[in-house]
Parts: structure tokens; C-alpha cells; sequence
């Protein structure tokens, strides 16, 4: 009797405490879908849910499996990701495939990417600020032109994105600024007030540094969201961004949009789908310095509008690029992850 060749073992990893991860069932975790149609292909999916205090125990389950695809925020319940880098730049070392590796986190899912890019299309007018007094030095010229946007080097959900421009009237020093995080209302304050609120995005465990972007005027018309798998746009996410968005005098700030899921197909994203698969990613890579062997099996790009130039009537401006927990993302984009993850096991075409 034949022996019949073992499944390939692909990990999910996503973060959890060590009761969820005793207990997980991919059924009833939130990659239900993908876990079923990893299984379907012939795939033998597992979670490897993951903790600091448990790492040990999930560097020896990715050692045993084929390849991982990693959903885990740069800080995560407070803890930064670097001791799960370290485990996974081992396990890659080691023959397991990673997606997202390391250092496309790196190299794509800071904000650094902004100012890499800058002079490719979608860039803007994005500048790297490396201490507060270069901010002190640089910023009220560039308030003179219009609003900015200060960054933190690496985040989520809106953490150390701040908005920030000079009030109308209200002479020289005094700033309207608001936090992008969730719940946070304008604030008004002095230059010094609010370089004070900047320096700790300043301390090296921060990342020593801040991305000033220039405001987008068109913010109100929403951002579009790209899904990638590998260098093909497998899908699109629609959203109202209103984090940002001063709120009228009086009144409270506006709610957060949902965010509706489409296909690659919609009609709307087809300029920037064709722009994205016609060459701007490898010009992306080539800016970055990122191998193509690094290319995040699964990834986002998030685009504003921008002003229409003579040029480019229809412009779209890169606000930042989401390698480390792309999730959720639409249904359209497990077909082509599932075709991904056999090329990446050989058992597909290259």
C-alpha cells in the first residue's frame, strides 16, 4: 500500500494569550474562511497563536511547518514586535517561508516608506524629521502652506498620527491639533505645547524620529484601499476617513466610516490598480531596497485624492502601506492568496 505524502503545514500566527492558544480552533477564530479554504486546497492549516511569554513554545511549531503568514500589530497589547521578529527571521533562516517577513515590515510598513517614495507617483510632499528641534525649526514654515500631518514611524489605528495647523485669528503661536487615534477631539495649543506632546515619538524605542506629510484637502472623499497578493491588486476596501477631519464649530467630530469590500474589478479602482500592477511596485522595491523573494504575500496600500493636476486629472496620494496585520480583507483576495502560498510550496507556477 502506498504511504500517502504528509500535507503541507502552513501557520497562521496572530496574537493571543496562552488559553486562546491551547483552545484555538480555526473554526472559530476570525481567519475561519481562509483557514477553510487553506484546508480545502489540500493545505494542513494550524494557529500558532503568539505571546511574548510563550515564544519558545511557537518558534518550535514554525521549526515543523512549511511556511506562516503573520497577522501581528507593531505594538501589540503594549509590547513591541521584537522579539517575534527575532523568531521569525530564525524560522526563515531555518527554511520556513514568512509572510510578512521582517523586513518587508521594515522597509514597507513604517511610515519611512512616505519619504522613500516621495518622487515616484502617488508621492507628496513628505519630509523625515529627526529631533524636536529640527520640528521647532521646520514646522511654522511649513504651517504657512497649509496643514500638516506628523507621523509617528511606525503604528496603528491611528496611534501618533496628529493633524496640526495654524488657527485662523489665532495669531502666530496658536495651533489647532488632533490626534488621528479614535475618541480624540481638536486641541489648541502653543509651538511649545506641542512639542512637548512629540517628544516621545522621539526616543529611540519610538523609532528616534516623525514623517511630516502635507495635509490632503480631499480627505473627505475617502480613502481607497488597495489589497495586494504579491504584486496583483486582489481587491479594494472603500472607506469614509474622518479621523481627521476638523470638526465644525460646536460640533462634535464625525464618526468613523465603515469600510465596504470589493473586488479588483471595481470600477473605480481601475486607474490605480493599472498604475500599481504597470510598474510602481517595483519601483517600490527598488526604493526600499526590498528583494522581490520579500514581497508580502499578503499586503495594503492605503491612497487619498489628491489635487488634480493639468497632468493627472484623476491623482492619488500613498498615505501609508500595511504589511504587519492585513485584517480583515475581502473575499475576492483568498483565490489568489491560495495560489500564492502553493507557488511559495512549489506546487505551483512561478
Amino acid at each position: 500500500m502506498a504511504r500517502t505524502r504528509p500535507l503541507p503545514r502552513i501557520a497562521l500566527l496572530y496574537p493571543g494569550d496562552y488559553a486562546a492558544r491551547v483552545r484555538a480552533e480555526p473554526g472559530e477564530s476570525r481567519f475561519a474562511n481562509l483557514f477553510a479554504a487553506l484546508t480545502a486546497a489540500g493545505l494542513h492549516a494550524e494557529p500558532a497563536i503568539y505571546h511574548d511569554d510563550f515564544a519558545d513554545e511557537v518558534a518550535a511549531q514554525l521549526r515543523a511547518v512549511d511556511g506562516v503568514l503573520v497577522w501581528c500589530n507593531p505594538i501589540e497589547g503594549g509590547r513591541r514586535r521584537d522579539r517575534l521578529d527575532t523568531l521569525l527571521r530564525s524560522a526563515a533562516e531555518g527554511g520556513t517561508w514568512v509572510s510578512a517577513h521582517p523586513d518587508a515590515v521594515l522597509r514597507l510598513g513604517t511610515k519611512d516608506v512616505l519619504v522613500d517614495t516621495r518622487m515616484l507617483p502617488f508621492g507628496s510632499d513628505v519630509h523625515r524629521v529627526d529631533n524636536l528641534d529640527q520640528l521647532a525649526a521646520e514646522l511654522p514654515a511649513r504651517l504657512l502652506g497649509g496643514a500638516r500631518v506628523l507621523k509617528q514611524y511606525r503604528g496603528h489605528s491611528g496611534i501618533g498620527v496628529w493633524r496640526v495647523e495654524h488657527m485662523s485669528g489665532g495669531g502666530a503661536a496658536a495651533l489647532r491639533v488632533r490626534h488621528a487615534q479614535r475618541g480624540s477631539d481638536d486641541e489648541t495649543m502653543g509651538l511649545p505645547a506641542l512639542l512637548q506632546r512629540m517628544a516621545p515619538y522621539f526616543e529611540p524605542q519610538n523609532g528616534g524620529h516623525m514623517i511630516d506629510q502635507a495635509w490632503q484637502p480631499l480627505l473627505g472623499r475617502g480613502m481607497l484601499r488597495a489589497y495586494l497578493v504579491g504584486d496583483r491588486v486582489a481587491g479594494f476596501g472603500v472607506q469614509a476617513v474622518n479621523a481627521l477631519l476638523p470638526a465644525p464649530p460646536g460640533e462634535a467630530p464625525p464618526p468613523p466610516g465603515q469600510r465596504l469590500y470589493h473586488g479588483p474589478d471595481l470600477p473605480d479602482g481601475q486607474h490605480l490598480r493599472q498604475r500599481l500592477e504597470g510598474g510602481w511596485i517595483e519601483q517600490l522595491l527598488q526604493a526600499v531596497g526590498l528583494p522581490r523573494r520579500h514581497l508580502p504575500l499578503l499586503w495594503d496600500c492605503d491612497f487619498l485624492q489628491g489635487e488634480p493636476t493639468a497632468g493627472e486629472p484623476q491623482r492619488w496620494v500613498l498615505c501609508e502601506i500595511n504589511v504587519s496585520s492585513v485584517s480583515p480583507f475581502p473575499e475576492s483576495a483568498i483565490g489568489p492568496l491560495l495560489s500564492a502560498v502553493h507557488t511559495r510550496l512549489g506546487n505551483g507556477p512561478d
